[in-house]
């Protein structure tokens, strides 16, 4: 089966599309200019050119990706800044996005999470049920001693 080719301008506006539709990283525009098979040279015209159009914002994508996963999935900082490392977003761009989180909102989040998932835990051993429990959020990259905090208010109460 032949793949099909495309022009630097059919493969530019295919790609304005795919930034419009959801926001995106430099990383995840590059691996679809990859799979349409652009030469490195066109590549780098059309990134310059979504960039310039403002298609392609690495600022913006790191600010929306870490509010969206702490409000949508419940996801720590460590595990945020874990996931824009792993799409090479900038340590600027990373410090930047974690700054809108506020610090109060994020406490307050966790509290709620960990007493949620306290309850929710069918374990009769204390230790067992403090283990399943600080697993589950150390997963979803909170800071352990926040998380281990939270578990000793919750273990305090019952």
């Amino acid at each position: 089966m032949k793949k099909k080719s495309f022009t630097v301008e059919e493969a530019k506006i295919k790609l304005m599309r795919y930034c419009a539709y959801q926001e995106r990283c430099h990383q995840e525009v590059n691996k679809k200019l990859d799979e349409l098979h652009i030469i490195p040279l066109a590549k780098e015209h059309i990134i310059v050119e979504l960039i310039q159009q403002d298609f392609l914002n690495e600022e913006r994508f790191a600010k929306i990706f870490t509010i969206s996963k702490f409000n949508q999935k419940n996801w720590g900082k460590k595990r945020i800044i874990n996931e824009l490392k792993r799409r090479e977003i900038s340590a600027i761009n990373i410090k930047t996005s974690l700054n809108q989180i506020d610090e109060s909102e994020y406490l307050a989040k966790l509290s709620h999470l960990v007493e949620k998932k306290w309850n929710a835990t069918s374990e009769s051993n204390l230790a067992n049920k403090k283990k399943k429990v600080m697993n589950y959020f150390l997963y979803r990259g909170w800071e352990s001693h926040l998380v281990y905090e939270q578990i000793q208010n919750q273990a305090n109460i019952k």
